[in-house]
């Protein structure tokens, strides 16, 4: 077995955070953990010779499967082992639909890990006009309120990679809320379900365009470089219109370049490169047959450029 599978399958337990199977309530010593499973399968399939033979265990393992989360004496944490085991199986390439109403159900009743693999295993199975997303509207709308964290950046994730579009109405108001929050985990989030949303449904965020200038100027640099991708979208189709912010963009650039933003975004030495890759398109569309507006900009590309030129890392950053 490769390395590679060895290492997935001792960091398992930490994933799916659990530890020693009899050191949980109602977990004793003979009782088999999720992992066990989900390892074991690994393990049986990576031993097999042929796809015929995947096919075969795969085929077997998705009927005891069906039958487990079908049963009424399922629990929920047995849903969610189960559920684990399902994304394994369609990360394969088979088709576990009979699965997909169940990890709707388990984002919607379960505890706050149950709930998590319950939203991990719909952002994986449904597309955004998949019909069954409908049933996660409520369930999504309910975490936003919440004032556990964790439930609302579970919903705010899911928000960001799925939701159908003639539902983003009900959850707007409160995605705008949480750009005010004080959490910047939770406003880079809530930014990230906006550029989302700007994607699919351009003209329903349009009013928002005032909020999306305070957090390209937020205290966070996380909510400021979400902000970005928005940016790139709507200069791209109207660059004129966001001329104005030139000079923060450039300002943005030089603190990066200057090294000014925490280490954790640099990479091999070389300060946030895909940061100054994004700036540098933004900068390059506004700059665009504009001689007034690139005069702006002239210094802090030259910086940029003669710094790529001393530090040969750079090339890590493409």
């Amino acid at each position: 077995m490769s390395d590679v599978v060895e290492r997935t399958l001792s960091a398992l337990p930490g994933l799916l955070g659990q530890h020693d199977p009899g050191a949980g309530p109602g977990g004793g010593p003979g009782r088999v953990s999720a992992t066990s499973r989900l390892g074991g399968l690994i393990r049986s399939i990576t031993a097999l010779s042929s796809k015929h033979e995947e096919e075969k265990l795969i085929q077997q393992e998705q009927t005891n499967l069906k039958a487990t989360v079908s049963a009424p004496t399922t629990t929920l944490r047995l849903m969610k082992e189960c559920m684990v085991r399902l994304i394994y199986c369609e990360m394969l390439g088979y088709e576990s639909s009979f699965g997909y109403i169940h990890a709707i159900k388990l984002a919607q009743q379960g505890n706050l890990l149950e709930k998590r693999v319950g939203y991990l295993a719909v952002s994986l199975f449904l597309h955004e006009n998949h019909e069954l997303l409908l049933l996660l509207v409520n369930t999504v709308v309910k975490d936003l309120q919440s004032t556990n964290l964790v439930e609302v950046c579970m919903a705010l994730t899911v928000v960001s990679q799925i939701f159908p579009r003639e539902m983003i109405p009900a959850v707007l108001p409160l995605i705008e809320d949480k750009l005010q929050h004080s959490k910047e985990i939770i406003r880079r989030k809530a930014v990230q379900a906006l550029y989302k949303f700007y994607l699919i449904a351009p003209n329903q965020v349009q009013h928002i365009h005032d909020k999306f200038r305070k957090a390209l100027c937020d205290r966070d640099v996380g909510v400021m470089a979400a902000s970005l991708h928005i940016y790139l979208q709507m200069i791209k189709k109207n660059a004129s219109g966001y001329k104005d912010l030139t000079e923060s963009f450039v300002t943005i650039l030089k603190q990066v370049v200057g090294g000014k933003l925490p280490i954790d975004f640099n990479y091999h030495s070389v300060p946030a490169p895909w940061l100054q890759i994004q700036l540098l398109r933004i900068l390059g569309l506004l700059g665009k047959d504009d001689p007034r507006t690139s005069e702006l900009m002239y210094d802090v590309l030259d910086e940029s450029l003669r710094r790529a030129e001393i530090n040969h890392n750079i090339t890590y950053g493409g």
